[in-house]
Parts: C-alpha cells; sequence; structure tokens
C-alpha cells in the first residue's frame, strides 16, 4: 500500500466536535495491538484516539471461492482495515444490489456453506488484527437457533453480528443473546428513519451505527448523497456512538466526502466484490481488490 493511500482515511477531523492533534500519520503499533483481537468498539477507539477515521471493507465470503476468500482478508487486514464485513452467501439478499446478489450466487454455486464461512473464520482470525463482523440475514440465524448461531460465530473469533433484515423491535432479544458470546450487534439507520428512531437504533447498537447512505439495496454510486451530511449531524445530535457510512461508496472522492461530513468510518462493498469476483481469474480478482482497497482508504487525504 503507497504512503499515502496508508494513512489517509483517518485524517480528517471529526465534526461537530473538537478538533483532535495530529499525531504521526504512520499507523503505530500500539493502536494496531489494541485492535488485535479486540472487539468491535476496542478497534473503533483505537481508531478514534488516535484522531483517524475507521476503513470497514465488506467482501461475499466463497466469492469467487473460499481459498481467495482467505488472502482477501489477509489483503484487506494488511491494507489498514479496521473492521471487516464479511457476508454469508444467501439466495434472497434482499438489502443487496446486483453486484452483491450475484457475489452470493456465485459462492453459493461454488459450495460455500454457512459451516464452511465459520471455518473460515475460524482458521483466519488468528492470521489477522480487524476484528470481523458477519453479515447475514435472519433465517439462516432462526434456521440454526439464536443462540447456537451467536456462540459458533463467537468461538470462530467473529467480534461483531450485522442482521439487515430484522426490525428493531425484533433485536432486543438477539443482542442480548449476541452479548452473552461477546458479539455486538450493530444495527443500521437508513434516510428515511425519523429522528426519534433513529435514537433508539443509535442507543440499542453496538460497536457503531451504520448508516445507510441511500433508500433502497447496495450498490455503485456515482456521488454520495449530499442528505448524508444532515444524516450524520441528526445522528451525532443524539449519541456518542460512532457514525460509519455504507451504501454506494465505490470511489475516494466518496470516502473524503463523508468524513469531510464528520462520519467517524466508511463501509465499502460493491466496488470491492466488484474487483475480486468479477476478474477473470482469483488472482487478478485478488489484485484488483488490493487496489480498490487502497484507492479507496487514501480518498479521506487533506
Amino acid at each position: 500500500m503507497a504512503a499515502s493511500a496508508s494513512r489517509a482515511l483517518r485524517a480528517a477531523p471529526r465534526a461537530p466536535r473538537a478538533s483532535r492533534a495530529r499525531r504521526n500519520p504512520e499507523r503505530g503499533a500500539a493502536s494496531r495491538a489494541v485492535a488485535t483481537r479486540a472487539s468491535v468498539s476496542e478497534a473503533f477507539k483505537a481508531v478514534l484516539d488516535d484522531g483517524k477515521r475507521a476503513f470497514i471493507p465488506f467482501i461475499c465470503a466463497g466469492d469467487p471461492d473460499l481459498e481467495s476468500t482467505k488472502k482477501a482478508l489477509k489483503i484487506l487486514d494488511d491494507a489498514g482495515a479496521d473492521v471487516i464485513e464479511l457476508g454469508v452467501p444467501y439466495s434472497d439478499p434482499l438489502a443487496d444490489g446486483p453486484v452483491i446478489q450475484a457475489a452470493a450466487t456465485r459462492a453459493l454455486e461454488n459450495g460455500a456453506t454457512l459451516n464452511k464461512v465459520i471455518d473460515l473464520v475460524r482458521e483466519m482470525t488468528p492470521q489477522i488484527k480487524a476484528p470481523i463482523v458477519m453479515f447475514t440475514y435472519y433465517n439462516p440465524i432462526y434456521q440454526r437457533g439464536v443462540d447456537k448461531f451467536c456462540a459458533d460465530i463467537a468461538a470462530a473469533g467473529a467480534k461483531g453480528l450485522l442482521v439487515p433484515d430484522i426490525p428493531l423491535e425484533e433485536t432486543y432479544d438477539v443482542s442480548e443473546i449476541a452479548s452473552k458470546h461477546g458479539i455486538e450487534l450493530v444495527l443500521l439507520s437508513t434516510p428515511t428513519t425519523p429522528v426519534e428512531r433513529a435514537k433508539k437504533i443509535a442507543q440499542a447498537t453496538k460497536g457503531f451505527v451504520y448508516l445507510v447512505s441511500v433508500t433502497g439495496v447496495t450498490g455503485v454510486q456515482s456521488n454520495v448523497a449530499t442528505r448524508v451530511e444532515q444524516l450524520v449531524e441528526e445522528l451525532r445530535s443524539v449519541t456518542d456512538k460512532p457514525i460509519a457510512v455504507g451504501f454506494g461508496v465505490s470511489e475516494a472522492k466518496h470516502a473524503k466526502q463523508i468524513v469531510d461530513w464528520g462520519a467517524d468510518g466508511v463501509i465499502v462493498g460493491s466496488a470491492l466484490v466488484r474487483a475480486l469476483g468479477e476478474a477473470k481469474t482469483p488472482e487478478e480478482g485478488l489484485a484488483a481488490l488490493k487496489a480498490k482497497a487502497e484507492e479507496i482508504r487514501g480518498g479521506a487525504t487533506l
């Protein structure tokens, strides 16, 4: 990773709070040590205590194959990921756009299963520093049983869980069970979420608030909606928890704009999934993933 890319995303001051003194832009060993095997909350704290911002990449497990996913996790960790979202391929991913839906289809066709993904997490967590947040829909959790699902992913080394298709009112029991196993349940707030409901989401979420930047599904966008700035401000007025913005972040300029608007982290999914999964060979896909991660990671340079 180029030096400018490796230090950029966290350089912006956090609005509207007072600016922090800048530190050496090279990421210190102490900061990375805190993130090693840390919870999602602890990883965010380490980043923000350094006056920086979190880079949160997403990939779909098993696309194009499980061995490539292992290599991709290492690439993203080496590129400076603070938290990694790992999608469990699912046949009916309602919140995902065509790029991630296609990735899930390829993964399932290539034999990816929940058990294999959990085994992969178990193998890889000792090899990477960034905590893994499992992204899955509720049906696989229900089929396995909430307690067993949370126990299994925790035993494998995962630190967080994100379930986009359960409403706030049904998250409390899941969050309680997840917390018992050391898993933080991350909740989403959208552009159509009323402020009072967003406040409840912010109170209930663990780790950070996932702020969806657009109405609809994930996907590559040409620009980030300007309303995101207002959404960040509204959330900031009701919570001190970190706010990370995702959906539609596909270019370096998007990352820069989001941190300029005061977000604490940037979540990048479809752009990385496309780079990895749509290449002619797995090797070319991994190279494209590395390049795209470094490009976007450098997007907040001021």
